[in-house]
């Protein structure tokens, strides 16, 4: 009886470590929502408009936010705080076009689980959609998302001319479980609580 205790508490904390309880497989809005929100950074394509990368992918880190750490902090917008002298967003300021992967495979909870990032059960997400500035109403918003995840960005040099972004989300794609992708709406998507 003593081993089923120990077992059912290291479950308990593998969930709480990933931020809660993963949502099952299907629910697949709710399981978008999850790690978007569970993670602070992800892979940003962009077509490059750079010299002899014209029209190529083009894959970069980004640190991200949809809002304050903690169950019930996250909008599902996934906000960015960039700079017009970083590459990537050169090639937006051509083509905002971009996706963006997030995975759980940054947090705990794959490593705990020992699933290698490229099994469907460490989930990941990919959206689809364009970057833009968010305008002055939402910049608030924005900041604290971002900031209260990533402080270090509060003295980033000033002269660079950081500026609030967030992505616009046109399509979602969730692997989460065997059997494939799993589509979702952005209006499913933004119905549910994550």
């Amino acid at each position: 009886a003593a081993g089923s205790v120990l077992l059912c508490t290291a479950a308990v904390l593998l969930l709480l470590a990933a931020g809660g309880a993963i949502p099952p497989p299907e629910e697949a809005a709710r399981m978008a929502r999850f790690v978007l929100h569970n993670c602070d950074w992800g892979a940003l394509a962009t077509l490059s408009a750079q010299e002899g990368l014209r029209g190529r992918p083009f894959a970069n880190i980004f640190s991200l936010s949809d809002g304050p750490p903690g169950p019930l902090g996250g909008s599902g917008v996934p906000y960015l705080y960039l700079t017009d002298m970083e590459i990537s967003v050169q090639d937006l300021e051509i083509n905002s076009d971009a996706s963006l992967t997030v995975s759980l495979a940054q947090t705990p909870y794959c490593k705990k689980h020992r699933y290698d990032p490229q099994n469907p059960l460490c989930a990941h997400i990919i959206f689809c959609g364009s970057i833009v500035k968010v305008n002055d109403s939402e910049a608030g918003l924005a900041k604290k998302a971002l900031f209260s995840r990533h402080p270090e960005m509060e003295s980033w040099p000033k002269d660079h001319n950081w500026f609030f972004a967030k992505f616009n989300i046109t399509n979602i794609w969730v692997l989460d479980y065997f059997g494939g992708l799993k589509i979702v709406t952005p209006e499913e998507y933004y119905s549910v609580k994550p």
